[in-house]
Formats: structure tokens, sequence, C-alpha cells
């Protein structure tokens, strides 16, 4: 499987399979921005807070686009999440991975919710 496709099955990954995965593919001291009222969360405080990683039904990306510069990898993308008794969850989302001697490791997540 190529880079690209290896990174954009993680981050679905990230999306529906919860917590334990995405902690299992996210580097020690990461940091993840989320919308009002999580905000900014580093390390293990991404872990305490309960609207991080929870488990969608399904996720759809559109408007995908990846660059990769040596041992970095952005994902950018508009994600139409949905789980059961929620509205559909629209947002603007980028996460950069890390290269670390071959393993891809999540060290930014950034959500803006879309109309």
């Amino acid at each position: 499987m190529k880079d690209e496709d290896t990174l954009w099955a993680m981050e679905e990954r990230f999306w529906t399979e919860g917590a334990a995965s995405a902690r299992s593919m996210t580097a020690k001291d990461a940091v993840f921005v989320f919308p009002y009222p999580v905000g900014i969360l580093r390390g293990e405080s991404v872990w305490r807070e309960g609207q991080v990683a929870q488990r969608w039904r399904s996720v759809v990306f559109s408007e995908r686009c990846l660059v990769r510069e040596k041992t970095m990898a952005v994902l950018a993308y508009r994600v139409s999440a949905e789980r059961d008794d929620t509205p559909i969850y629209e947002a603007l989302c980028t996460s950069s991975y890390l290269d670390d001697a071959g393993t891809w490791l999540r060290l930014v997540h950034q959500q803006t919710p879309s109309p």
C-alpha cells in the first residue's frame, strides 16, 4: 500500500475505531484543536476529553488534499460524519503526520465546523 493510501486509511480509522485505535496512531505529545468548548488539547489531555476520538458510524472525506515533504505529511479535507442520534457533523480538517522510522504518527489534528 502506498503511503498516501496508508495515511487516508489511518485518518478514516481515527474517526471510526474509537480512542484506543486513535491513541495507537498518535504521537505522545500530539496537539489536537477542536471547536469550542473543547479547544486546544496536548499530550495526555487529548485522551481525557470525552469528545475526542468518539466512534462515528460512517465518515465521508471530500476535497481531499495531501502534501508530503520528506518525513512529514499533511492531510486536509472536508468530513461528513454520522453516528446514531446525532446530527451529521460537517467540518474542515487537517491532520499532520510524522514518518517515525517507517511508522506514521499523527502530530496535529484540527477541526473547524462547516455550515
